[in-house]
């Protein structure tokens, strides 16, 4: 593998300029200026080449708060493997050193060959051939992964587990093995060795498991008996199901006196509030018969609260009427703002309803009509005191829907400091003082706004007419600093998971590796994962020590070759897919949503089945996207489509990519509206994100490539009603 890592590393400057060639820029185009004052990487040569080396089912996307700035910071939101939230162990110093220790009489390859045997008896059962191949893996990587495996099989072998836990600390299968074993010894009823070695966890099932330990003796005194009682009275009024064994811990909460009717109100409210219905009916079951006609005419509030909030006001009043009122207001806004309004403004002086209930309910009024773009927004929010900060930026949009430019730069005076520095508001205030006559202001904050690399950056300097600013300063680190990081032993494992072609254990073993490095040593780690052409990993790593200006490593030119055939083929510009990926999944082509989207550039199966038929392709399931080659063909088609249904509008086609035609349909002005405003405007957060750094990445891609043949105001053209007409 790493001979093939060598040779793709000198043929891809070659690669690049071939495929760099397909998208050239005009001579009349604005091209982008790039501040590249220091080398990428002392001592190596080029690693833009791409291979792939991710399957690992880990989502992807960036977090659409941060952006292009700080978006990197998120993990990947789902895992097929997720690690317990144990305590994390000590870094062993002897095991680090063994990190550069060969085994006496046989070198790494012998090992690796060792290691598979052992593996082949271990699935066998065949536990006397396995010890003689472990016996001679000591010092190898993966040893202690290979004891996991075994021990995970006997978890009755007390003393063989407490030595793995005691010897190898800095292991990750270390928390792993004791999640394991602990389930076990609750399983088979062994409280004393579990509750030596239990430790404070967030995993539910296992906290329940230690309180129930707590009744299971005359020894344990009352105090803390009623301790665990008022944990599991928290446990229980969670509003979603709890694993089955919290059964016996609830069991005893039901028979002591923390078991009340207002616990049980507490359970039900959440559950409604979590749309959990079914579980709503389960506590609603557990009430006394007087609450019963109450329970139920919560849950009719809750399945039609339109009618039946008028069955509420003419109701004689109970303790629970006034929480019920503002749960049916809140749940009729989403479907008739107005009504909700109206009957909330009418009657909401005959409910006992404490300050911060109030407070919260009329910041969600306000906030629905500026969802839905209603005029009457901004002085609905007016009539509130202490906004928070989500409730202030919404104020400033209200105004902004309504183009009332001088309500604009009130309310962007009104947000906290913080906020007001933020390029967004930066970037409006400046467009309200051009629109107020304010020209020498806004020329200031636009001049500055200019020199930044950012969706706001690039409006921005389209308004100066000026060059857009790459600001690439790649991050200094010297092929020693490399050596010498990968040369421990939890990144040697790392390697060596991937050697073997186990790349989710691989991507697993790095995050582990990561969590005891200083700042500087996760740079290192940074430049190794592109050196290791693990782009996800890099963008990632590079993130959590929140360094933005290494351009290449964070805008890397991963399947180059198939996402210039496909721009071809779709006759699109090579940036705008680039930028698609980046956003979608960060060049990790087994990316996995929680809503189901797959691949590159996280396809629906749905999306998936209809586009085969199109190309008159057998649809061979869901895992068929994970094949990058079929994603991007599917995916730049699919965007190639929502562009000509959308008449070529770059942001809306994009929006309707993420959040669906339906969705964008609807949020199409009445008459035409700056593009900027509408993406401003764009009730859904995830979505107005999207479209933000997917812009914004589109023209770094476009210097990556060199292909300068697009700026922002051809991608933010003005939207029409008539824009979504096809």
């Amino acid at each position: 593998m790493k001979k093939i890592h060598h040779i793709l590393l000198l043929l891809s400057p070659l690669c690049l300029l071939l495929s760099t060639n397909v998208f050239g820029g005009s001579d009349n185009t604005k091209k982008l200026s790039v501040d590249n004052d220091q080398l990428q990487l002392t001592g190596l040569g080029s690693v833009d080449a791409k291979i792939d080396i991710e399957k690992t089912q880990v989502l992807a996307k960036i977090d659409s708060n941060a952006l292009y700035k700080n978006s990197d910071q998120s993990m990947p939101l789902r895992s097929p493997d997720v690690e317990p939230q144990l305590p994390e162990q000590p870094v062993s110093n002897s095991l680090d050193r063994m990190a550069v220790k060969h085994s006496a009489g046989k070198n790494i390859t012998q090992q690796r060959q060792l290691f598979l045997q052992a593996e082949n008896y271990l699935k066998k059962g065949d536990d006397k051939n396995y010890f003689l191949l472990a016996d001679q893996l000591e010092d190898y990587p993966l040893y202690p992964y290979l004891q996991y495996q075994w021990l995970k099989k006997h978890l009755g072998d007390d003393h063989q587990i407490e030595h793995f836990l005691n010897t190898q600390q800095s292991s990750r299968y270390v928390p792993i093995l004791k999640r394991k074993w602990l389930y076990h010894l609750a399983k088979h009823k062994r409280w004393k060795t579990f509750l030596q070695y239990y430790t404070d966890t967030r995993e539910v099932a296992l906290s329940c498991y230690y309180y129930r330990t707590q009744f299971g003796s005359d020894e344990v005194s009352s105090g803390r008996k009623q301790l665990a009682l008022r944990a599991a009275a928290k446990l229980w009024a969670a509003g979603y199901s709890q694993p089955k064994q919290c059964d016996p811990l609830f069991t005893e909460l039901k028979h002591s006196r923390l078991f009340t009717q207002a616990l049980r109100w507490k359970r039900f409210d959440a559950a409604l509030r979590n749309n959990k219905t079914r579980l709503a009916v389960y506590v609603k079951k557990q009430m006394p018969a007087a609450y019963q006609s109450t329970a139920q005419l919560w849950l009719n509030l809750h399945r039609n609260p339109a009618h039946y909030i008028h069955v509420l006001l003419n109701a004689p009043e109970t303790a629970q009427y006034a929480l019920m009122f503002s749960y049916a207001i809140d749940r009729l806004a989403i479907r008739d703002i107005n009504e909700a309004i109206a009957l909330w403004d009418t009657n909401k002086q005959k409910f006992r309803l404490d300050r911060k209930q109030v407070e919260k309910l009329e910041e969600h009024l306000a906030l629905v009509l500026a969802y839905k773009g209603e005029s009457s927004a901004y002085e609905r929010f007016g009539q509130l005191k202490d906004l928070d900060e989500s409730s202030r930026e919404w104020r400033v949009r209200s105004a902004l829907s309504e183009q009332n430019w001088s309500r604009v730069i009130t309310a962007i005076k009104a947000l906290g400091h913080v906020q007001q520095q933020t390029e967004r508001w930066q970037y409006w205030l400046a467009r309200a003082y051009l629109k107020t006559g304010k020209s020498e202001q806004a020329e200031k904050l636009l001049s500055a706004l200019s020199m930044k690399r950012s969706f706001y950056g690039f409006l921005a300097a389209d308004r100066m007419d000026s060059m857009y600013q790459l600001v690439d300063n790649p991050i200094m680190v010297t092929a020693d600093e490399i050596t010498r990081l990968k040369n421990r032993l939890p990144f040697r494992i790392a390697d060596e998971f991937m050697l073997l072609g186990r790349k989710q254990q691989a991507k697993l073993q790095w995050w582990y590796a990561l969590k005891p490095l200083n700042k500087n040593e996760m740079m290192v780690a940074a430049k190794l994962a592109q050196q290791w052409y693990w782009d996800e990993i890099a963008i990632f790593t590079l993130a959590k020590v929140k360094y933005w200006n290494d351009v290449k490593m964070r805008f890397p030119l991963g399947y180059a070759d198939k996402i210039y055939e496909n721009a071809t083929q779709q006759k699109l510009n090579p940036a705008i897919l680039f930028g698609l990926v980046r956003r979608e999944s960060a060049f990790n082509e087994t990316a996995y949503s929680p809503t189901g989207a797959r691949g590159l550039m996280q396809i629906m199966p749905r999306t998936g089945r209809q586009i085969a038929s199109h190309f008159n392709e057998r649809w061979h399931g869901s895992n068929s996207l994970y094949n990058p080659v079929k994603n991007l063909k599917y995916g730049s088609y699919y965007y190639q489509k929502l562009l000509r249904k959308f008449d070529g509008h770059y942001a809306i086609a994009l929006a309707a990519y993420n959040a669906g035609t339906k969705r964008v349909k609807q949020w199409l002005p009445d008459e035409r509206l700056p593009a900027d405003i509408w993406i401003e405007t764009i009730p859904f957060k995830e979505t107005r994100e999207y479209v933000i750094s997917v812009l914004a990445y589109t023209l770094i891609y476009q210097q990556r490539t060199d292909s300068n043949t697009l700026s922002m105001s051809e991608l933010t053209k003005d939207v029409t009603p008539m824009s979504g007409k096809r």
